[in-house]
């Protein structure tokens, strides 16, 4: 089962879309992302080298893409869609009145 944390200071509507954030939950580093209505969450450093993730950019196609090497991951399951073969850690996603909630095992 999965522990939820409340990322303090953080609503739904206070999140600016297509941007990613970085923050610290239960000794982790967790970005997060709003596109349209859904908001992900995702290991804030790239499984390649450990580059910030939250310092790259979306593409065209609303894929996350790392600021080092140019590797691209959708946001939604993680998967690396430039040909890589990493895969981006992601964390289950709860709205709870307007809060977000992030599930950590």
């Amino acid at each position: 089962m999965y522990n939820w944390h409340k990322i303090e200071g953080l609503t739904i509507d206070t999140l600016q879309a297509e941007k990613m954030q970085e923050y610290a939950l239960a000794g982790k580093r967790i970005g997060i992302l709003k596109l349209n209505d859904a908001v992900y969450a995702f290991s804030a450093t790239c499984p390649h080298t450990s580059a910030p993730l939250c310092e790259g950019w979306l593409d065209a196609q609303k894929r996350i893409v790392c600021p080092l090497h140019k590797y691209r991951f959708d946001p939604s399951n993680g998967r690396n869609t430039s040909g890589e073969g990493y895969k981006l850690k992601t964390y289950p996603v709860e709205i709870r009145n307007n809060e977000i909630y992030i599930g950590i095992l």
